[in-house]
């Protein structure tokens, strides 16, 4: 069984915590039933809840606790200010946080829906440690290699 980690940006929670039946919930279902890590830090985590306690409500903010509570995830150190300035350029200071604790944490793979700042020339030509891909691409690539 293939135990990678898989950093989870806040936007992947949110997801799944308001399409209990998307991509971003069948990763969480793969990671739960062992077949990875999911890896985040406590602010992922944080901004995770907020928005959907303000966006989606209290229904949704039941199902990411009890996802929270099953999944386990690994919790990564909060970046230095110097590996999140290194990654500043990439994502620009919003996000720099996300993929500098997602380098930090070893993991195999970012996942993120947010296009705008991580899919994006400069972070595909950085030659990170990681790959960096939506849950819906993810699961694309793990069909073509378990097919």
């Amino acid at each position: 069984m293939n135990t990678s980690k898989l950093f989870l940006d806040a936007n992947v929670f949110i997801a799944a915590a308001g399409s209990p039946e998307g991509g971003s919930s069948f990763v969480l279902e793969l990671c739960k039933r062992g077949h990875f890590r999911a890896v985040c830090t406590k602010l992922v985590l944080l901004e995770a809840e907020r928005n959907i306690h303000r966006k989606l409500g209290v229904e949704a903010l039941l199902r990411f606790y009890q996802d929270l509570a099953e999944l386990d995830p690994i919790l990564e150190t909060p970046p230095a200010p110097e590996e999140m300035a290194a990654c500043k350029p990439l994502v620009g200071g919003k996000d720099a946080h996300v993929l500098a604790a997602a380098l930090k944490s070893g993991a195999a793979f970012l996942l993120t829906l947010d296009r705008r700042h991580f899919m994006t020339k400069k972070v595909l030509d950085a030659h990170l440690d990681l790959d960096v891909m939506t849950p819906g691409d993810f699961l694309r690539k793990l069909l073509k290699e378990w097919g």
